[in-house]
C-alpha cells in the first residue's frame, strides 16, 4: 500500500500544477502495476474485475464514499463483470497528486490474489 493513502486531497484550486507525462508515468509505478496513463484522456485509467454485477455494485458504492470523503471524483464505467476507474483533475485538466491519492485508496479497496 502506497503512503498516498494516508493523505488527503486538497482543493484542486489549491494543488498548484499537474503533473508532466513523465512525471504521472513514474507514478503510476508507484502505486498498483495495472493503473496506466492515457495520454489521449489525459487521466490515470484501471480495470477492476469482478464476478459478478453484484461484486461490481458494491465496488463503485465503496469508490463514491471515498469520492464523497476526499471530495474528488472519477469517471466510472460500469459493466457486468468489471468497472473501469479513470482520473483525472478536470480544473487543471490534467493528472494531479489527488488523483494518485485516490487511485491508492480505491487500490486498498482489493485483496489482490
Amino acid at each position: 500500500m502506497s503512503d498516498l493513502t494516508n493523505k488527503k486531497c486538497l482543493p484542486c484550486e489549491g494543488i498548484g500544477k499537474k503533473y508532466t507525462d513523465e512525471e504521472i508515468m513514474a507514478q503510476c509505478k508507484v502505486i498498483h502495476q495495472d493503473w496506466a496513463y492515457d495520454q489521449n484522456r489525459v487521466a490515470i485509467v484501471r480495470t477492476f474485475h469482478f464476478k459478478n454485477y453484484y461484486e461490481v455494485l458494491a465496488f463503485v458504492n465503496a469508490v463514491g464514499w471515498i469520492s464523497h470523503q476526499e471530495d474528488h471524483h472519477p469517471t466510472l464505467t460500469v459493466y457486468y463483470d468489471h468497472c473501469e476507474v479513470v482520473y483525472n483533475t478536470h480544473a487543471l485538466g490534467g493528472v494531479t497528486e489527488n488523483d494518485f491519492i485516490c487511485a491508492s485508496k480505491v487500490d486498498a479497496l482489493i485483496v489482490d490474489d
